[in-house]
């Protein structure tokens, strides 16, 4: 049976899956609108698309490191409890064995890659979806690489709500690049060293300081001295390196660093649900609403 927009478009009011899906579907069971529902079901992706506008601010970062290559991703849950649910992990674990071994150069490109179930990434997350019953999304990931001379870092914080990866050059001591990568977590820098900064930004923030100064009544000739001596504490609260070193606050991170013998190449970091605009529901207002109708 030829399958016509009319039979998409029922098949998506009645399922809430993609476009695209529907026209499988119905392909798949030969233009059959019952069995299409059942095959979206069995797929998790009439129940997936109906979670589709819950807000995924919870979940886990995880990091997977095989030989000269590692990986550092979010995925996202509704539930603090569902990120520690089993089928969660091994979700977590199944992508970012696909993003080691495939790289793809965005998430919408891995969404569309094909598995070795020959399941599409999407298709697998939607699966966990039916079976755990929440929202669940791969926000984002970066995969990194090294050289024998290297070191990877990886340090996940508070079972994976704080993950960072980090690089170091010049040494293949993975407890230094570890120290560096907690460090990172907990400092929470911008940038690796003050190079990285953006000279506007410095002036932007040049010009903050001299405001600030100037309202404070300081005399104009020791203004921009001050200013200096700001301009070094803002580096120092964003530049790794400028930063006074966790483990021990006498060092700087530069020269903890280069103590080794090394230089910091990179580090990611990812905080759970960081920049997501979490929803709070205000169950009062809520009866109160279904009361009023």
């Amino acid at each position: 049976m030829a399958v016509t927009a009319q039979m998409v478009k029922e098949l998506r009011e009645k399922t809430g899956a993609g476009m695209m899906d529907c026209k499988k579907a119905l392909t798949e069971t030969n233009g059959d609108m019952e069995k299409a529902i059942d095959y979206l079901r069995e797929k998790g992706i009439a129940k997936a698309a109906k979670k589709s506008d819950r807000i995924a601010a919870e979940g886990t970062t995880h990091i997977e490191v095989q030989g000269n290559k590692a990986v550092i991703l979010e995925v996202n849950s509704e539930t603090d409890f569902v990120a520690k649910n089993e089928g969660f992990k091994v979700l977590t674990s199944n992508l970012s064995a696909h993003l080691l071994a495939n790289n793809p150069a965005t998430v919408e490109e891995a969404l569309e890659q094909k598995m070795e179930n020959g399941e599409t990434v999407q298709e697998h997350i939607n699966s966990a979806i039916a079976k755990i019953g929440e929202k669940l999304s791969l926000r984002r990931y970066t995969v990194v690489t090294k050289t024998d001379a290297d070191a990877f870092g990886a340090y996940l914080h508070m079972g994976g709500r704080i993950g960072v990866l980090s690089l170091l050059e010049g040494t293949t001591d993975e407890n230094v690049a570890k120290d560096v990568a907690m460090h990172v977590a907990a400092a929470n820098p911008k940038y690796i060293s003050r190079d990285e900064v953006s000279q506007e930004e410095t002036e932007r923030e040049r010009e903050v300081l001299t405001q600030q100064a100037l309202n404070e009544g300081k005399p104009e000739n020791i203004v921009a001295k001050m200013v200096e001596g700001r301009l070094s504490k803002f580096f120092e609260d964003i530049c790794l390196l400028d930063q006074s070193f966790v483990k021990n606050p006498d060092l700087k991170v530069r020269q903890f660093v280069e103590s080794k013998g090394a230089t910091v190449k990179s580090f990611v970091r990812y905080e759970v649900g960081e920049g997501i605009e979490k929803r709070v529901d205000n169950f009062a207002e809520e009866v109160m609403s279904q009361v009023k109708k």
